[in-house]
């Protein structure tokens, strides 16, 4: 046989496939979606975001969908109901179809005869989603130190780089990084351990502080970054954990006291933030305005020696800072949360200033496993309050927003009550959003077998820049101290 027979050869191989593979003669159109897993049904996606694949959950022996826009079209085949799109031609079809409509229709043999079932749509937003997502991976039982990595995913693709991982820190936690404004230039993490520290991104350098100084006996905790750059807000909390034996609820973490301290990054400075009635409230979980004049935190009465964590509950607090000067005007409160028995975490403000979303929950400041958590936010200029639309029957929190504000995510145990997965939301110019879908995986089937919980998720406009073996030259330096000042 010669090259040119064997190309007909191939040639027709693949058109007898083809054949096999596409739909014949609709024998019964059936009047409901298919199953689908993950449900990618009537979402509002980026247009820059990687292939929506998933499975189809009904019995078949042969599977089909077709995709199309206003423009374009594209089709896939499949013999176990997993669809997976190509890159490139899953990349020009929604760059065709900005503001417009995706439709799927998929079609099963099943017994040498062909189901067409209902078709569902995906909406293309203009809106495009900032390209990096970064998430701390660990096992959801939150016991152990072992195997915690910080993780960077393209969300134009599946690409997946390790930032930070334990190994590389003899097995330190770490945890609590953090971005200025989804920028990595100004990025930051904690550790603890024997590499303890706050390590700081600094152009290529990557910078240890110690931050616990004779001022600030419990350290620096929950980060948030001053949109100047210069300053990051700490709370500084004194913790303890209860481990319960009840499946629904393996950790309670509670606050014995805490309070809010500043980090002045120019000065190598840390002092405490003047917020009134030192010693009589817990402070926790600072938030800044995107303007950089407020300073939003939550507070809860400081306990006493006997106490119960049930009874434990923050409302939501702002107060005016001068940058220039450090200093802090009167704290006021934004939403009474105990006045209807309830406990908010995780303050959350949109880029444009105009609203902060929450997690709303019956007790305490650490509601990751609290079943009950959603997800309300209230708006910043008639300070009404609501609840999103995005929240399931499971726990939803440490939500962030996007750079643009038009996308927000949020981490959610919706899937089995015990892993966190990250979702994401399309927020329309009127702040509607739209339903939330899970991160895109290359293997639709990811979540069914991976067992860690996806911590922090936080959006990024590029990349950070350090490698593994510069964090582990980082951690074996000598670290910076910080100074107390009480000015």
């Amino acid at each position: 046989m010669n090259k040119k027979q064997l190309t007909y050869l191939i040639a027709a191989v693949f058109l007898v496939f083809s054949c096999h593979t596409k739909p014949g003669k609709i024998s019964q159109k059936m009047n409901r979606h298919p199953v689908l897993q993950p449900d990618y049904a009537e979402v509002i996606i980026p247009a820059n975001i990687a292939p929506l694949n998933f499975c189809v959950e009904e019995p078949g022996d042969r599977f089909f969908v077709e995709v199309k826009g206003k423009t374009g079209a594209m089709t896939v085949s499949s013999n176990d109901g997993t669809f997976r799109f190509p890159g490139k031609k899953w990349k020009k079809l929604l760059e065709q179809n900005l503001t417009h409509t995706l439709n799927y229709t998929v079609y099963i043999e099943r017994e040498g005869e062909w189901l067409q079932f209902e078709s569902f749509s995906q909406k293309v937003a203009a809106d495009r989603v900032d390209p990096f997502l970064y998430y701390r991976l660990l096992h959801p039982g939150y016991e152990s130190w072992t195997e915690i990595s910080i993780v960077q995913r393209n969300l134009e693709s599946f690409k997946e780089r390790t930032v930070v991982e334990n190994n590389v820190l003899d097995q330190n936690c770490v945890n609590c990084h953090a971005f200025n404004q989804q920028n990595p230039e100004d990025f930051m993490l904690h550790v603890r351990g024997s590499h303890g520290g706050t390590y700081f991104l600094e152009g290529e350098n990557l910078v240890n502080v110690n931050l616990k100084t004779e001022g600030n006996e419990n350290g620096a905790t929950y980060p948030r970054w001053h949109p100047s750059g210069r300053y990051v807000a700490f709370s500084s909390n004194k913790v303890v954990q209860q481990f319960h034996s009840s499946a629904s609820k393996k950790i309670e973490v509670s606050d014995l006291n805490s309070k809010l301290v500043l980090y002045d990054r120019e000065r190598n400075e840390m002092m405490d933030i003047n917020v009134q009635n030192s010693g009589q409230f817990m402070d926790t979980y600072p938030e800044w305005s995107p303007d950089g004049r407020y300073l939003y935190f939550c507070r809860a009465e400081q306990i006493g020696k006997e106490y119960d964590y049930r009874d434990i509950q923050y409302d939501l607090y702002r107060v005016e800072f001068h940058p220039e000067t450090r200093k802090t005007g009167v704290a006021e409160p934004v939403f009474k949360a105990s006045e209807v028995n309830k406990s908010v975490s995780f303050p959350r403000i949109a880029p444009d200033g105009n609203s902060l979303v929450f997690t709303f929950h019956d007790y305490g400041c650490f509601p990751i496993w609290h079943k009950e958590a959603d997800l309300y936010s209230i708006n910043l200029v008639d300070f009404e309050v609501e609840k999103l639309p995005v929240n399931s029957d499971f726990t939803e929190s440490y939500h962030s927003w996007s750079s643009n504000g038009r996308w927000l995510l949020f981490s959610s145990k919706r899937g089995d009550g015990l892993s966190a997965r990250p979702y994401m939301a399309h927020v329309s110019e009127t702040g509607e959003l739209g339903k939330p879908f899970i991160l895109p995986q290359k293997d639709p089937r990811f979540y069914e077998r991976f067992v860690k919980t996806f911590n922090i998720p936080e959006f990024s406009t590029s990349a950070v820049s350090f490698s593994p073996g510069k964090l582990r030259k980082t951690a074996n330096s000598q670290p910076v101290q910080a100074q107390w000042t009480n000015q």
